[in-house]
Formats: structure tokens, C-alpha cells, sequence
């Protein structure tokens, strides 16, 4: 990994890091108030912060993260599953099986729902969401050894 690389991913992994801050700070306030039938106007406006930090946060994990650490370990490009099945093999995630449904809950948040929808998807989020913000941790974690792989070269 050259300067640049290096550049590149320490920026990206800190915007990643601030997404997942924001994602942190929406999972308390979601977790606090939990699954209902109903949900006052205001709880809905902070299930909806959730969803979209939690969509946005896989995002930059899957499309942006993952896909610059393939290319600089020199992996061929694949699909988001490839992406997936490779973060598992590098222990970045804990199950591939887990970020299929991540990356299937994003999708479905990006499109239209019912409200009968919304509160399943708010139980997935609720769910899915620490997997999530450990998986950041990892990352950091794993960025901090090829820093140290490379010093030593």
C-alpha cells in the first residue's frame, strides 16, 4: 500500500467512522423508546434518522470500504456478494449470512414501503444495527494492521 492508498483509505474509514457515530447515537434513542404497535410523531422522525444512518453506514461499509481494501490487496472485482463472502474471510464481519440481510434491509429501505412494512423494518434495524457497528470497529482494527505491515517493510 502506497502514501495515496493509505491516504485514501484513513479518509475513508473516518467518514465511515462518523457515520457510524451518528448510527450509534440513533440506535440509543431508538433502542430506548423499542418495538410498539404505534409510534408518536416524533419517534417516527428517530426511527426514520435510524433507518437512513443505518442504510448510509452499510453503504460506505460494503460499497466503499470493502471495495477499496480489495483493491489493495489486489483482489478482481465482484459483485457485493464477493465483497461480502471476503470481509467474512478477513474476519471483518462476523457472518456474511448477517450483511446479505444488511445489505437486503438497506435496499429495502431505499424503496417505498407500507406502513405495516415500516414496523418490521424498524425490528430489523433495531437488530441489525450492533453487527453493524461492530463491523466498524473491525475495520478500524484491520486498517491499523496493514499500517503496521507496511512500516515493517
Amino acid at each position: 500500500m502506497n502514501k495515496d492508498e493509505a491516504a485514501l483509505l484513513d479518509l475513508e474509514i473516518k467518514l465511515l467512522d462518523q457515520s457510524n457515530r451518528m448510527l450509534s447515537y440513533s440506535y440509543e434513542q431508538c433502542h430506548k423508546i423499542g418495538e410498539k404497535d404505534t409510534y408518536t410523531l416524533e419517534e417516527l422522525d428517530k426511527f426514520e434518522a435510524l433507518t437512513s444512518r443505518f442504510a448510509r453506514t452499510g453503504d460506505v461499509l460494503i460499497q466503499k470500504i470493502f471495495r477499496l481494501i480489495d483493491r489493495l490487496e489486489l483482489e478482481t472485482p465482484g459483485s457485493v456478494i464477493d465483497r461480502i463472502n471476503r470481509a467474512e474471510k478477513r474476519e471483518l464481519i462476523s457472518s456474511a449470512a448477517i450483511f446479505k440481510e444488511i445489505r437486503r434491509l438497506r435496499n429495502d429501505i431505499t424503496h417505498e414501503y407500507t406502513p405495516t412494512e415500516l414496523e418490521e423494518m424498524f425490528k430489523n434495524v433495531l437488530r441489525l444495527t450492533p453487527s453493524l457497528m461492530v463491523s466498524v470497529e473491525k475495520v478500524k482494527a484491520y486498517q491499523r494492521k496493514m499500517l503496521e505491515k507496511q512500516s515493517e517493510l
